[in-house]
């Protein structure tokens, strides 16, 4: 142990501060410090093993309240641990995706929503622009399965604009982007990157379902055109498919994001420190099926395949 003041090695232990965190003396100086190597989990007292086990229990599809049961975790300690780590990784995120080489990029809108469903907030006349629909826009590159940008906000035009502008950010060079019909995609995708892109929209027409069907049944569809908006995209890949499979894997994996559940998020603020948490381990953590590695192995960001421990010490630094 090195001492900051005078750089003396002669140092000792001096008992620890109300966290637990252990202080140091100088024998030279006489002056004293604490140990400040990077804390995965701030200042929660959670033991790291434990919340490793926590994480990957909510990063396996199961809620709140089952993983309090199943570990003995407090979830009022969970809810910290989630906005902790998830603000973590959406730092790190916003520091490690940036400039990405990519050649060919989906992007879709995954819905969800906080505290009660927008229609029941329109009903109870709630103002509160936190509440309602929480539209995940996401950024895939197709080859690599890396999620480049990611984006939560309302499914309007300004953070339409917003995720446009981040998914610039996140890449570079000239590639092929596919979107779905989202009208602002067609004003906004050409305006942040300009001749960047082989840009080409998918749209899907769907048969139209009674409006007092009574349940949640998702619409059949009995068209699909390809509409060429900038540049010269290549029809043969024009598509969506795996970023809205990926879409599958979110609601299969977060339990807040699976349909017809009462698991749904109550906060903003931990649903997006939830989604900030799961693209973390996406990319660095889980392995893909058809890759047989990481998508940040398979995009050359890492050179191996994380364990949780490892992505805990990487958004800590």
């Amino acid at each position: 142990m090195v001492c900051p003041s005078c750089s003396g090695e002669n140092c000792k232990r001096n008992g620890k501060d109300r966290d637990g965190n252990q202080r140091y003396i100088c024998r030279d100086c006489k002056k004293t410090f604490g140990d400040d190597r990077p804390r995965p989990l701030g200042n929660m007292q959670l033991p790291i093993a434990k919340a490793v086990d926590c994480l990957k229990l909510l990063l396996d599809g199961m809620s709140i309240r089952a993983v309090e049961r199943f570990t003995g975790v407090s979830r009022n300690t969970l809810c910290d641990l989630i906005l902790q780590v998830g603000e973590q990784c959406r730092k790190f995120l916003a520091d490690r995706l940036q400039g990405l080489p990519v050649a060919d990029v989906q992007v879709d809108e995954v819905w969800s929503f906080v505290g009660m469903k927008e229609k029941t907030r329109a009903h109870k006349l709630d103002a509160d622009p936190l509440k309602g629909d929480a539209y995940c826009y996401v950024g895939l590159e197709r080859s690599t399965k890396l999620i480049v940008s990611y984006m939560l906000g309302k499914r309007d035009e300004f953070d339409t604009h917003e995720f446009a502008s981040r998914l610039r950010q996140a890449t570079v060079g000239r590639f092929q982007l596919s979107t779905d019909g989202w009208s602002p995609y067609y004003t906004y995708m050409p305006l942040e990157f300009g001749q960047r892109i082989d840009y080409s929209s998918i749209i899907k027409v769907y048969k139209n379902l009674p409006r007092d069907r009574g349940k949640y049944c998702p619409a059949q569809i009995v068209q699909i055109a390809k509409r060429p908006v900038v540049g010269n995209p290549d029809p043969a890949l024009v598509c969506t498919s795996h970023v809205e499979r990926s879409n599958l894997t979110l609601r299969m994996t977060v339990r807040r994001w699976t349909r017809l559940t009462n698991a749904f998020s109550k906060s903003w603020r931990h649903h997006e420190a939830a989604i900030s948490l799961y693209i973390a381990f996406y990319n660095f953590v889980r392995p893909h099926m058809t890759l047989k590695t990481t998508p940040a192995v398979a995009a050359r960001l890492t050179d191996h395949r994380w364990t949780m421990e490892e992505l805990l010490a990487a958004t800590a630094a």
